[in-house]
């Protein structure tokens, strides 16, 4: 079975139990994945997290229940999942623009999300650089936030994360710590991500003197990487917002490897010249044969 149909049946069990608690793991079971595997897949194909989906299909079919039926409210805000009458309104009229009553009247303008199919789409011929290796544990120091995990929000936090961190200081005191030059380029590591929040460490290795108190430490444990590159450009010039769309919406699907419980990692090196280059470091195993 390939990985379109794994996807496609994991979208069939979703829709069927759309007026249930939908079991994550049961859908990637059957995508042949582990959860949060699954999760951030269809998060970064589709660009919108799998609880914002699952929520506007249940709208969506609501919707089309109160102009088809004479149902009462409470009736179908417990259809779909809702606790209360005024949960259920407050949902319906955050995407609908109007409350669930008004729904019935004709005339009314309404949104309606599809069901979400899987197919194969031509995205042109642009290579992706990557390579597959085993890494022997290391040592990172750092500072470190929480970042919420879902859509875009990571690409907005992040880059504020830095703005801040260079601000006050933080990355020159690394820097330092480090024993890098006052150019010298830091790292960045990413974990304990949780479907909602994750941790985010800027830093770099730890050196055998040791650190300041003012930073973490943390240890990477060996793991084999799945290791993708931006290619080297001009300062400013690295995608790696769009690199990491490219792993997640193109790459795992085709590629037998899921991702591995581990640190993520945002490599950036020094080229000379005012080039650089951003490798990102993905834990990664052979997904098993179905």
């Amino acid at each position: 079975m390939d990985w379109l149909d794994r996807m496609n049946h994991a979208m069939d069990y979703i829709e069927t139990h759309l007026t249930e608690a939908v079991d994550y793991d049961q859908a990637a079971l059957l995508a042949c994945c582990s959860t949060y595997h699954f999760q951030r897949m269809f998060s970064f194909i589709t660009n919108v997290p799998l609880s914002e989906y699952i929520r506007r299909r249940r709208l969506t079919l609501a919707a089309f229940e109160l102009q088809q039926s004479s149902t009462k409210i409470i009736d179908i805000a417990a259809k779909y999942g809702y606790e209360s009458p005024e949960a259920f309104s407050r949902a319906f009229k955050k995407m609908q623009g109007v409350m669930p009553i008004s729904a019935r009247d004709k005339g009314v303008s309404l949104k309606a999300y599809p069901r979400l199919t899987f197919h194969i789409s031509i995205r042109g011929d642009e290579e992706m650089n990557y390579k597959i290796e085993d890494k022997a544990g290391f040592e990172m120091f750092g500072v470190s936030t929480l970042i919420h995990a879902d859509g875009e929000k990571p690409f907005v936090e992040i880059p504020e994360f830095w703005r801040q961190r260079i601000a006050d200081g933080t990355v020159d005191r690394i820097r330092t710590a480090a024993g890098l030059g006052e150019n010298g380029q830091i790292h960045a590591v990413l974990y304990n991500n949780d479907g909602e929040k994750l941790s985010y460490m800027m830093g770099y290795f730890l050196p055998e003197t040791g650190v300041p108190k003012e930073f973490e430490t943390l240890s990477i444990p060996p793991q084999t990487y799945a290791i993708f590159s931006t290619g080297v450009n001009p300062d400013g010039q690295n995608d790696i917002h769009g690199l990491w769309k490219r792993i997640w919406s193109e790459w795992f699907p085709s590629s037998n490897y899921e991702f591995a419980n581990g640190p993520e990692m945002e490599m950036t090196y020094d080229h000379g010249g005012n080039m650089y280059e951003m490798q990102v470091w993905i834990p990664v195993v052979k997904m098993e044969e179905a």
